[in-house]
């Protein structure tokens, strides 16, 4: 919700600098991709619910230092406190345990729309709460939603038995894998740095529609809200498209290319409301694809049971993202040089490009899970060896201590009648 009016309200904050201001609005971003993966491994500890109402009770601590801070040294300790509250993986981990095996890729897709929807809906409302209760009301609003987190964990099921999985969880052992993976390693930073672009770009944009186009701060929202709604409506058929067509890796290189000509659209064109308008949204059109079809790529090119591992490092190189555009934004920012901050992030969206177009076509593959009861190491190997001669069974991998066996599946190819003699002569 302050992404796109934080860096306006600058001569609110005593002490605050342009430079400040980035620090404050992405330093959230470096707590949590600290803190992500070591609270996800605390939760498998103490429990889900615990950690979830600490890491909640944190960021409420955090919203109220802020809401509560006349100074940018207040607001910053207070979005590094929010930022501590890094239970996105601990959330995952609860969702997983408490939905069945079948369910699990519903459930996690529908998370994903969740979080799409809340960043389109927190870009509208936040300026129009700015312009009604100032900054503080923001982040008095943001301690509200804390406090019915905690309410609404309270009435989600307690899981009888925390069981580790593999598909949502990281697992240390595999980490060095995961980093050394080339593929893997080209996601990871492309979702750094979509979200380094994003932050970068609303540090400077507030200020340059407040100083270039002479749009107050009670006017900016009018400006975000048709191209958000627009690039809403615009990403679904895109999606399915991909996924349907099967070019996933072309239509990621062709956001790409859209991110970076709109940025430089928005250096060109950055005194005429309408063009940043236009701009806007095909830069808000780009990074909802991308934000919605980089974590199902990562889930397609992860080994099976090395997907929670890859999912979690993933997260950590998308916060750290946030942290590094928010220096940039306000390094350009702080030496007056608004209009070159989207000069500096064209450049950098071209060598992204770059960068990922030497990437594979992505097998498309999906996840199925296989509850299995204890069964005896050489029975797993057998029925491992039956299940790999299943067409359209891609990887398999065992995992006794889930009770679960892990499948890579290709939907077009998948057998489901030699599948289910295997699954039945195993029951």
């Amino acid at each position: 919700m302050i992404l796109p009016i934080f860096a306006a309200y600058e001569k609110n904050l005593s002490g605050s600098t342009p430079f400040l201001i980035g620090i404050a609005l992405g330093i959230y971003g470096l707590s949590q991709s600290i803190l992500q993966i070591p609270l996800g491994m605390l939760s498998d500890k103490f429990g889900r619910k615990p950690i979830i109402l600490i890491g909640l009770i944190l960021f409420a601590i955090g919203s109220l230092v802020a809401a509560h801070s006349h100074s940018i040294t207040g607001v910053i300790v207070g979005r590094l406190l929010q930022g501590t509250g890094a239970i996105g993986s601990t959330c995952i981990a609860l969702l997983a345990d408490t939905t069945q095996d079948e369910n699990r890729s519903k459930a996690m897709a529908m998370l994903g729309i969740t979080i799409a929807t809340s960043f389109f809906l927190a870009m509208i409302i936040g300026p129009i709460v700015a312009n009604w209760t100032g900054l503080s009301g923001i982040f008095y609003l943001t301690a509200v939603f804390a406090i019915c987190g905690m309410l609404l964990i309270l009435i989600v099921p307690t899981p009888k038995k925390l069981l580790f999985h593999s598909d949502t969880q990281v697992n240390i052992s595999f980490i060095n894998q995961v980093i050394k993976n080339k593929e893997l390693l080209r996601l990871n930073l492309s979702i750094f740095l979509s979200h380094a672009i994003l932050t970068a770009t609303f540090v400077s944009l507030p200020l340059i529609l407040l100083h270039d186009s002479h749009i107050t701060l009670n006017q900016q929202w009018l400006v975000y809200l048709p191209p958000l709604i627009l690039a809403y409506v615009a990403i679904f058929p895109l999606i399915i498209i991909s996924e349907v067509k099967r070019c996933l890796k072309q239509t990621l290189l062709m956001a790409v290319l859209v991110l970076a000509a709109s940025l430089f659209g928005l250096w060109l064109f950055h005194i005429n409301v309408i063009a940043i308008a236009f701009c806007l949204f095909f830069f808000l059109t780009a990074f909802s694809f991308l934000e919605a079809t980089l974590p199902s790529l990562v889930s397609k090119i992860a080994p099976v049971k090395n997907r929670g591992t890859a999912i979690g490092i993933y997260s950590s190189f998308q916060f750290l993202g946030i942290f590094c555009g928010g220096i940039v934004g306000g390094y350009f920012t702080n030496h007056q040089e608004l209009s070159l901050t989207f000069l500096f992030l064209t450049l950098i969206a071209v060598i992204w490009l770059l960068f990922v177009i030497p990437m594979k076509q992505p097998p498309y593959l999906s996840l199925k899970i296989i509850s299995i009861q204890q069964l005896e190491t050489s029975k797993i190997a057998n029925l491992q060896a039956q299940l790999l001669r299943v067409p359209g069974i891609k990887d398999v991998a065992s995992m006794p201590k889930e009770e679960a066996i892990y499948l890579k599946v290709d939907k077009k190819l998948l057998d489901e009648k030699a599948l289910a003699d295997v699954i039945k002569r195993l029951n």
